[in-house]
């Protein structure tokens, strides 16, 4: 799923410097009460999963439950605490998957290129 960018809803009299209620410094308020206007672009013949707090769509219940965990903390229940914990240890180790397919690259690369050097 992509997420379109927010759009600028500055009224006239509006300034960049003053936050609007429910916003941060770092924008609108991450625990949910804040206004949320920003649009979604959802494919016509995807099933999105929603947070049935903020109504963000997601596209799956893994990333639903890590979305959860991130912004709405308080209001969890236990069943969607054991949920985030789940999808966060599918995600632990898809991103240690990751990483060691990073450093495998990397090293390929080194040796690669010293191999070049040394024959050039």
């Amino acid at each position: 799923m992509t997420e379109s960018p927010p759009t600028d809803h500055a009224g006239a009299g509006d300034t960049a410097d003053e936050p609007s209620a429910g916003d941060t410094a770092d924008g609108p308020s991450a625990d949910g009460d804040g206004p949320d206007d920003t649009d979604y672009d959802v494919p016509p013949d995807a099933t999105p999963v929603d947070c049935e707090y903020c109504g963000r769509p997601f596209e799956s219940d893994g990333l639903l439950a890590l979305h959860r965990w991130r912004v709405h903390e308080s209001a969890l229940t236990d069943e969607q605490r054991s949920a985030y914990e789940e999808a966060y240890e599918a995600e632990s180790g898809q991103l240690q998957r990751f990483r060691l397919k990073a450093l495998a690259v990397l090293v390929l690369l080194y040796f690669g290129l010293l191999m070049v050097y040394a024959v050039v």
